[in-house]
């Protein structure tokens, strides 16, 4: 009798789910946690892309003439 009457208790308590468990009040928070921390990490990656970007042009502005020469897909002979 005992036996059943665990069982049925953890059947009970598997049925819970942790926000029944936690209540709606620290889920919300839980939630609105999640929502700025997806927020923030979304903000944090804009800025290094323009972090990146900033960067990339400042180097293509900074180039010398021999470099510029070197990357370009021009060749010389064809205009020879």
């Amino acid at each position: 009798m005992k036996k059943q009457e665990k069982q049925k208790k953890r059947e009970d308590d598997q049925r819970w789910t942790l926000a029944d468990r936690l209540g709606a009040e620290t889920e919300a928070k839980l939630l609105a946690k999640k929502r700025a921390l997806a927020e923030e990490e979304q903000r944090r990656r804009a800025a290094e892309e323009a972090r990146r970007r900033e960067e990339a042009r400042r180097r293509e502005e900074q180039k010398s003439f021999a470099e510029l020469l070197e990357e370009s897909a021009l060749d010389w002979r064809k205009f020879k």
